[in-house]
């Protein structure tokens, strides 16, 4: 297997620990068109690598990934079909995490937001900087938290919490997220590397086809989960991006004010 077509992840091999990072530092790993094209490919890519045994997932820079790019939403707004694409490939993103049998482990080196968290939540193991934060400020944006947000929170911190934090997009800092069991663990910046580096020793040591068969029967009713609730997300988010609402959060954005919503 080779990596050697992807422009906006660095992807490295080292002793069959595959580390996936997302390499445009410049705009804080926001997820662009082409980046949310290769996250839709590159775990099919990994999972099906033989030379591949676990996988780490993180950004270069000092964000993890700031969520989506605000120029890619306006052409969701304006070009047809756009959004389209974008749900088909941000369901792939989601079925390709939980149905690949490898560990996937998130290092979370820097602040983790919208579809940024959802990729860090999905992953199976969350180290996490204690400088990080966490949030899906879709909503900040005029967004349904339709990408794996509605799928994934409740089930690390409950329906209540989840709800308050969907509902107001609040960015969560990681050592509060660890204590509410949103992520596993939140280190030290300078020990973020070593920690993630033992725990995926750890795993490399131990039985293989036992841990990935494991991480699949527990995947089994999450899912069940997605595939009952993502489409469904993935709609609304649709008939909200058309809104006047999100519009206004786009222009906003670029005018850096703060958005004045109307509800339509």
């Amino acid at each position: 297997m080779t990596y050697e077509s992807y422009r906006t992840l660095r992807i490295e091999n080292n002793d069959r620990v595959l580390t996936i990072t997302m390499n445009e530092p410049e705009k804080l790993n926001a997820v662009g068109e082409r980046m949310h094209e290769e996250l839709a490919q590159v775990f099919v890519d990994a999972a099906l690598d033989i030379d591949v045994d676990l996988i780490v997932l993180t950004g270069e820079g000092r964000a993890f990934s700031a969520g989506g790019d605000i120029e890619w939403m306006q052409k969701m707004i304006d070009e047809e079909g756009a959004f389209e694409k974008t749900a088909a490939e941000g369901r792939r993103i989601v079925f390709s995490m939980l149905d690949c049998e490898k560990p996937i482990i998130a290092k979370v080196n820097g602040h983790a937001a919208g579809l940024g968290a959802t990729l860090a939540l999905f992953c199976d193991v969350i180290f996490a900087s204690e400088k990080a934060k966490i949030g899906d400020p879709h909503v900040s944006v005029g967004f349904v938290a339709g990408d794996g947000g509605a799928v994934i929170w409740p089930q690390l911190i409950g329906f209540a919490r989840a709800k308050e934090y969907l509902m107001t997009g609040d960015m969560i800092p990681a050592v509060e997220a660890a204590q509410m069991g949103l992520i596993n663990h939140a280190v030290p910046l300078d020990e973020l590397d070593a920690r993630v580096d033992a725990f995926v020793e750890k795993l490399q040591k131990g039985a293989k086809k036992a841990i990935r068969w494991s991480k699949m029967s527990v995947n089994i009713s999450l899912k069940q989960l997605a595939h009952s609730i993502m489409d469904a997300s993935l709609s609304l988010e649709a008939l909200s991006n058309k809104t006047a609402d999100h519009q206004e959060a786009v222009n906003a954005f670029r005018e850096k004010r703060d958005p004045v919503f109307t509800g339509r």
